[in-house]
């Protein structure tokens, strides 16, 4: 019997939960989780929260899932820093080996083209120019990061759901999924804080997310799904059978939380 799998989004209705590894639960974190507690496995497909996870010592302690982190020498991020010196985030003390991320070949006014007119402008230019940017960190000697095979280019919720199903999770529990509305509110526990978006911005646009979600149901149909204190209305999946629903205090008796 394999042991159960708890999936930790960073939705508001997780902030009654504080991150930790459990007894015979095997637990994912995404990205900034890791300021609040150890989990088993903590995934992160930002290149600057990741930079931010590698440099306070996580990773070299506890196991990580990045996306892209591929090695290179040091003389390539020698090279990004005396080219890119303006418009580049360091990390760690040079060694010799780095992972460089981001991308600064961005033109604001083209992506911004690509939206709905409908949008909010300034808050479409801030989320957009967030991921703007390069990322080199230095890599220790050693530390305990995995790069990910697949998937790539999902979110990080997603993409930690769809690694448990890889190692083999039968039951998998997601907290804190509460998706997202334009229309609405940031729904983030670490909005306003390094890394996130400001407090004030508005919901993104969860379709892709919940397309990643449903790949992962379907891809792996003997697997069951848990999306625990699901409470804005209509359950999303509701039709796919290997998905199911449990309210906080059903969650907390079968996985004996206190």
């Amino acid at each position: 019997m394999t042991n159960p799998h708890l999936i930790l989004g960073n939705g508001e209705s997780r902030s009654w939960f504080t991150p930790r590894k459990l007894e015979n639960t095997i637990t994912w974190g995404c990205n900034a989780v890791y300021r609040d507690g150890i989990v088993d496995n903590l995934v992160s497909v930002d290149a600057s929260m990741q930079q931010e996870i590698y440099e306070s010592g996580y990773a070299l302690k506890n196991t990580c899932w990045f996306e892209e982190w591929n090695e290179l020498p040091t003389s390539v991020g020698e090279h990004f820093y005396l080219t890119y010196t303006n418009k580049i985030h360091i990390a760690g003390a040079l060694s010799e080996k780095c992972v460089i991320r981001g991308n600064i070949d961005v033109d604001i006014d083209k992506e911004m083209a690509k939206y709905s007119d409908h949008l909010d402008k300034k808050d479409l230019k801030q989320k957009l120019k967030k991921e703007i940017g390069l990322w080199v960190t230095w890599l220790a000697d050693e530390d305990k990061v995995n790069n990910i095979d697949f998937p790539k280019d999902w979110a990080a919720g997603p993409t930690a759901t769809h690694l448990a199903c890889q190692q083999g999770a039968k039951d998998i529990y997601l907290l804190g999924f509460d998706l997202s509305s334009y229309t609405e509110p940031l729904n983030n526990i670490y909005k306003g804080t390094d890394n996130y978006l400001p407090a004030s911005s508005k919901g993104i646009n969860s379709a892709n997310w919940m397309t990643q979600l449903k790949t992962v149901f379907k891809e792996f149909p003997n697997t069951l799904f848990y999306w625990v204190d699901w409470s804005y209305g209509t359950p999303p999946c509701y039709n796919i059978k290997n998905v199911g629903y449990l309210t906080k205090t059903e969650f907390c008796g079968i996985l004996n939380i206190q």
